[in-house]
């Protein structure tokens, strides 16, 4: 019995010194507080229970309920190092390093360069047949070695990009209590109320720049998968990461379980999360401010909110109550805003004239129609001069009940408002396109299949070239396929989707369809947000974006029928969004970071994180 407390003391004092040289009274107070929660059950010794080899800390002698000090190592070397993954190269630590870091024989001899790991990783991935195995396949990589990982997505990022995102993402939060290994960010549910700052402090990283949010109540267009929605921020901030370069350190994914409505999940024994119904009202709202609250008190206030897949309810007034008072951003309103804007802006070389000349007729008046709605109004408000409120009526939108219009405007929420025009009620999509007339048919419903064939028809007997976008996610929900599109208008569609799709062949031509994905602009503007320290979100940064995104689409993509640069150059794309946005930021005296840089696309790929192995000799 006292050889083993003569082992705790001799290992505390060890540690202790590393960790407190100087501090008497820290030291004595570990030592005592060891002593304390090591009492060793006698009676279990008389037994002969066996120690193992130098059981220094006694957990082996102490009995089931007897408390032990989880004690860890923070030298990283041997295993430490090995599971490690922000520090772990795995196969790829030289013979120099092996040494130095005691990992020799704990390796296979052979030592491969990151290149040639990278090559291995997707030999392998791409015998997996399930897309859902490949993303367990990607996050099993992330926790193990993360430079391995952002190297890997980032060099074939078209291929990977709808892996780790959507649409493979929906499938890994619908199922993502099957599939929860190890946890990833944050979780505070309304048990944590009252201490969300002390939670916050537990995360490990304490230099935070990137928050995305989720309390999972609109998945994509899955709808509330409660606690399993946490797949979308960890999805978003490998994006952040991966194709906006900033470091994953600084970005915290979180989830905020107020329980979900999902009567399957409730059922489920497996379900990680809170099994209760949705909290509402007061409630809510109080933990949304002390959260709020908190994370500006802990990270300060240059600390960028991304707001994820709330429902359009809590979403559009969670963004109005903070947009003032927090740097928050809603990337389903402002970020999906902002790439359609973007794709608009380069079809005007395909389909003519500017964008005020063009009608645009949304199926879906939720937070993305409304948000892609009135950036539009606003990029035309700032080409033409004409008040905002004149440049809506070139917009408009249908929802469940029909076109949204005057007659309507009582019965409408808040957000819809704005949009309800003069005219005569109108049922369905089909009888909408007949009356409006649009030129550009956007689908931002969350329900598949509803851009039929006779609705496609319409819009090309009334345009040579019509721009039909069909947002919805994940593929499932699509509003048309590709095919669909460029069949039925007769190969005359441009045509964008939020989820990818292959190249469609017909009568002889090849056509490759666009994804409107929200990947092309929030990590570029948040690394503008972040690099030029700007505090709050304005909507011309949001315009700023769209005009950088546009930009970059080359005559070739135009040959092709793209109104959207192809994701392999994502991260130059990305810097010059970042450039653009922080130009913006300076110009309206929002950017704290001085003096401004002379260079700023240059200064943006500056900051951004490389995923390169480092020498740790």
């Amino acid at each position: 019995m006292f050889s083993i407390r003569a082992n705790i003391l001799k290992k505390a004092c060890s540690v202790l010194g590393r960790g407190h040289r100087g501090d008497r009274k820290v030291k004595d107070k570990v030592i005592e507080g060891t002593l304390k929660k090591i009492e060793i059950d006698e009676a279990v010794t008389d037994l002969n229970v066996a120690g193992g080899v130098e059981d220094m800390y006694g957990e082996d002698l102490a009995s089931q309920d007897q408390p032990i000090t989880p004690w860890t190592m923070t030298v990283a070397s041997g295993h430490a190092l090995m599971r490690d993954p922000h520090h772990n190269k795995g196969i790829a630590f030289t013979e120099k390093e092996r040494d130095a870091h005691y990992l020799r024989g704990l390796l296979p001899p052979a030592t491969f360069s990151q290149d040639l790991q990278v090559k291995r990783f997707m030999h392998i991935i791409r015998k997996y047949d399930v897309p859902l195995h490949k993303y367990i396949a990607m996050i099993d990589l992330q926790e193990r070695d993360e430079r391995l990982f952002y190297k890997i997505l980032i060099d074939h990022v078209e291929e990977l990009l709808p892996i780790v995102y959507t649409p493979v993402v929906g499938e890994a939060c619908q199922k993502y209590s099957e599939i929860f290994m190890r946890p990833q960010g944050l979780y505070i549910s309304l048990k944590e109320k009252g201490r969300i700052l002390e939670v916050l402090k537990n995360w490990p990283e304490k230099s935070v720049q990137v928050i995305v949010v989720t309390d999972g109540e609109r998945i994509l267009g899955l709808g509330d998968l409660g606690c399993q929605g946490m797949g979308i921020p960890v999805g978003k901030l490998a994006l952040y990461t991966a194709l906006g370069g900033i470091r994953p350190s600084a970005c915290l994914p979180i989830t905020i379980d107020v329980g979900t409505n999902n009567k399957k999940l409730l059922e489920d024994e497996f379900y990680i999360g809170l099994r209760h119904k949705r909290a509402t009202g007061q409630e809510y709202a109080e933990l949304l401010e002390e959260f709020m609250t908190a994370v500006k008190q802990n990270y300060g206030e240059k600390i960028l909110i991304q707001f994820e897949d709330f429902a359009n309810h809590n979403a559009f007034e969670l963004l109005t109550k903070y947009r003032s008072s927090h740097l928050a951003f809603n990337d389903d309103i402002q970020g999906t805003a902002s790439v359609v804007l973007s794709g608009l802006l380069a079809s005007l070389k395909l389909i003519g004239g500017t964008l005020a000349d063009h009608t645009f007729l949304f199926l879906g008046a939720g937070e993305a129609g409304t948000g892609i709605a009135e950036l539009i109004a606003l990029e035309i408000s700032k080409q033409t001069n004409d008040p905002v409120e004149q440049c809506r009526r070139r917009v408009w939108l249908v929802d469940s009940k029909g076109l949204i219009v005057e007659s309507r405007k009582d019965t409408l929420q808040h957000f819809k408002q704005p949009w309800a025009h003069e005219h005569e009620p109108v049922k369905g999509l089909l009888e909408a396109v007949k009356a409006i007339k649009p030129t550009v048919l956007i689908g931002t419903s969350g329900v598949g299949k509803t851009f039929t064939k006779e609705v496609i028809e319409a819009m090309a007997s009334i345009n040579e070239k019509p721009l039909i976008l069909a947002l919805s996610n994940p593929t499932s929900q699509s509003e048309c396929t590709a095919e669909e599109a460029y069949t039925w208008s007769e190969g005359r569609a441009i045509f964008a989707s939020g989820s990818p799709f292959d190249p469609v062949e017909y009568n002889g031509k090849v056509f490759t369809p666009g994804q409107s994905n929200n990947a092309y602009i929030f990590p570029g503007f948040g690394l503008g947000l972040i690099m030029s320290g700007t505090i709050r979100v304005h909507d011309d940064l949001l315009l700023a974006a769209s005009e950088a995104l546009a930009s970059q689409v080359t005559e070739e993509n135009y040959k092709k029928g793209l109104i959207y640069p192809p994701f392999t150059n994502i991260r130059q794309i990305s810097a010059h969004v970042a450039a653009k946005v922080a130009a913006k930021a300076y110009e309206l005296g929002l950017a704290s970071r001085l003096p401004r840089p002379r260079d700023l696309y240059k200064f943006a790929e500056s900051c951004m994180y490389s995923p390169v192995y480092r020498s740790y000799l």
